[in-house]
């Protein structure tokens, strides 16, 4: 149960990266002021700051579970599909 929770929810959030990364660039197109560009230019790096926290955070919680002998790393897969 666990270790599908991590496939999901690291799967789910590779998807919302894309999803938030398209949708800020369309965006963008549209956009006249440099203000909004800036701050949509702010939204992309806070969605991959975050996707890269998620994605980091999974195998790392497998190596150190598995190192400190937690039973829960014993069912976490380090690729997400």
């Amino acid at each position: 149960m666990i270790s599908g929770f991590f496939q999901i929810s690291t799967g789910i959030g590779l998807i919302g990266l894309v999803v938030v990364w398209q949708a800020d660039s369309l965006a963008e197109i549209f956009t006249t002021t440099t203000e909004q560009k800036k701050d949509l230019k702010a939204h992309k790096r806070t969605a991959l700051r975050s996707t890269v926290i998620l994605v980091v955070l999974g195998p790392l919680y497998t190596v150190v579970g598995s190192t400190m002998g937690l039973p829960l790393a014993g069912c976490v897969d380090f690729v997400p599909w």
